[in-house]
């Protein structure tokens, strides 16, 4: 079983949430990372991109596939993790730490109202 920390929201799409006063971080899950294996690439991340709650707004590239990243939340991009530009094995070795792909501001808290709890994502991904 993967790894899902309780102090996460999560969305089906695979991505996670962690919320840090007004700003969110976002990464992809334990699940996903080792779905797609060795990540090699991350592509169209860019500083004050707006988001939309379920919109896609990047991809990630691994050896095997090329998978969309969607936003969990409305807001605003306002830093991305270059350390996975330099290194993206980063995201398989530590998807919920140094392996972040972004923080935004919030723009619209209702987007929270859809994401999961870590139970509720632990059932999800059960079921795949």
């Amino acid at each position: 079983m993967s790894s899902i920390p309780d102090d996460l929201k999560y969305t089906r799409e695979h991505e996670w949430v962690r919320v840090e006063g007004q700003t969110v971080v976002v990464g992809i899950t334990d699940y996903a990372q080792n779905s797609l294996g060795d990540v090699v690439y991350v592509d169209g991340l860019e500083n004050g991109q707006e988001l939309k709650s379920g919109a896609t707004i990047a991809s990630i590239e691994s050896v095997k596939a090329v998978s969309d990243i969607y936003s969990p939340v409305t807001g605003k991009i306002t830093e991305i993790n270059d350390a996975i530009a330099n290194d993206p094995a980063i995201i398989n070795k530590d998807p919920y730490g140094e392996g972040w792909l972004f923080k935004a501001s919030i723009g619209d808290a209702a987007s929270f109202e859809e994401l999961l709890d870590a139970a509720a994502y632990g059932e999800f991904v059960a079921t795949l």
